[in-house]
């Protein structure tokens, strides 16, 4: 996991340490910047994969052609067993496989990457270059130009606008070249359906079979691999699934947080006890937390309320994980998938429900994903998101309708806890689903804040001047203090807005 710089030109060198401080938290191990002669690339390195020789940016053998990238290969293994029969590699680190990959196949190559990805390849030869994002945007990449309409590239807003004013979010599933512009080179799409339904098992069998490899492939890392656990279905089924698959003598390590007597503090607890993990807790104080929010707006780039209100949570146990382990793993994604939200039961059919879930998924990149990142990277801690795995969003997308959708006589994701029967205890398998700001006690503390420190005066005052509407008292303060970290308006467009206020 790393911050990545790359422009077409130059930037002198005052400018560029001041691009390298301002990604420091996404790569705090190692940093390096490389003038090439059409191109200027910087990196900030947080060493997960080829600890000893993945510095980047890597190079090819002649030096023609170089990557910066911040992400995770799940598949290079594979991958590079076969590029060895052909190609030269100078280094042990995943990334030099997506440089390798490309230079040997071009775009096409691309498809072939399993994993979460944003990556620059220049290439000196041609003067040219290639910039890329995994298929839901799991890793942020931002684009501009500059005054001398040279491109720019970067992992973050804060970075980007070091260099230019003119920021823009670089699509999930693309890659460019200045030749080309954008193309789309993966999305999820609806599956072709057929007219025989599978018996319930099949599809709880495929789900259990997905996940575990999801999981599975998570995991490797030549640095230890935490969980987060809220004690909720979705985290402590990665957990579980991870406590199972732990090789290591060591008992894995899973993180909660919460205000005193909160409930995610107690569940937690109890299923860390029941799976055998070593556990770690941290009690914030409505103090603590209201102190964050200028922090975490400024960490996460955004200030849209729902996503706001369960990042100061992930905050809080980001930096928990953080003095354990490099690593982690997250339930995000989960809800999506398996239809966990009630407004989802309208959708009756099979197809309608897929496209909505779709639809979802191809929006996480700018907010619960948006989230997840920025609020591990704070901290220099990668986060990684089984059930966004391709494969098993394949397979749930298979599943009918009628076995996902809530119902008065079926609870929320059924089909997901019945691929598990037995993983977890019943009442912790069977518990109902709660937004992560509520059982982190986080809700009604934001609310009480906001609604004290912002005036109805205060609130009309805001909501004339801004050039969007401020729907809320919480929505006001926190948009107060996204504009003064980002105060230019091109920020604004990059902002993902739930439907709640």
């Amino acid at each position: 996991m790393c911050g990545i710089f790359a422009m077409t030109g130059h930037i002198n060198k005052q400018q560029m340490n001041s691009v390298l401080e301002s990604m420091k938290h996404r790569g705090p191990d190692e940093g390096k910047e490389v003038p090439l002669t059409h191109f200027h690339l910087g990196h900030q390195r947080l060493s997960i994969i080829g600890l000893h020789d993945g510095i980047q940016p890597i190079h090819n053998e002649d030096e023609s052609k170089w990557i910066v990238c911040n992400g995770e290969i799940y598949n290079y293994p594979e991958l590079k067993q076969e590029l060895q029969k052909s190609e030269t590699f100078l280094t042990e680190s995943d990334s030099e496989v997506a440089l390798k990959i490309v230079e040997k196949e071009g775009v096409e190559g691309i498809k072939k990457l399993d994993g979460m990805f944003a990556f620059f390849i220049a290439n000196e030869e041609t003067n040219s270059f290639i910039a890329a994002r995994d298929t839901l945007g799991i890793k942020p990449l931002y684009y501009g130009k500059d005054e001398n309409d040279e491109y720019v590239f970067t992992s973050e807003l804060k970075t980007l606008y070091q260099v230019t004013d003119d920021v823009k979010e670089f699509p999930a599933g693309h890659y460019f070249t200045p030749e080309q512009g954008f193309v789309c080179f993966r999305r999820i799409k609806n599956p072709t359906t057929t007219t025989k339904e599978e018996p319930e098992e099949a599809y709880t069998s495929a789900i259990h079979d997905a996940l575990t490899k999801a999981v599975e492939k998570r995991m490797l890392a030549d640095v230890e691999v935490g969980v987060l656990l809220s004690g909720g279905l979705d985290s402590s089924l990665i957990a579980a699934i991870a406590a199972k698959l732990n090789k290591s003598e060591k008992p894995i390590k899973s993180f909660c947080v919460g205000s005193e007597g909160s409930e995610d503090l107690l569940r937690a607890r109890e299923v860390a006890e029941a799976i055998g993990t070593e556990h770690y807790e941290y009690i914030y104080t409505q103090q603590e937390l209201i102190e964050a929010i200028p922090h975490v707006i400024y960490s996460l780039e955004s200030y849209e309320p729902s996503l706001v209100r369960s990042a100061l949570p992930n905050y809080f146990v980001s930096k928990l994980a953080s003095q354990h382990v490099k690593v982690i793993l997250s339930g995000e994604g989960a809800d999506e998938l398996f239809a966990g939200y009630d407004y989802l039961s309208k959708f009756e059919t099979t197809e309608s429900l897929n496209e909505e879930i779709i639809r979802i998924i191809n929006t996480l990149h700018n907010i619960n994903l948006q989230r997840a990142d920025r609020m591990s990277m704070a901290h220099s801690l990668e986060l990684r998101v089984p059930f966004l795995d391709l494969e098993l969003i394949d397979e749930a997308l298979q599943v009918p309708a009628h076995l996902k959708l809530h119902t008065v006589e079926q609870m929320e994701k059924a089909i997901l806890r019945k691929s598990f029967n037995g993983m977890l205890p019943e009442h912790v398998l069977w518990r109902k689903k709660e937004e992560f700001s509520a059982g982190s006690g986080a809700l009604d503390i934001l609310e009480s804040y906001s609604n004290e420190h912002i005036s109805d005066e205060e609130f009309e005052q805001l909501n004339q001047e801004a050039t969007i509407p401020i729907r809320s008292k919480q929505e006001c303060l926190y948009y107060k203090y996204f504009k003064e970290s980002f105060p230019q308006s091109s920020a604004l467009e990059t902002i993902g807005k739930w439907a709640t206020a």
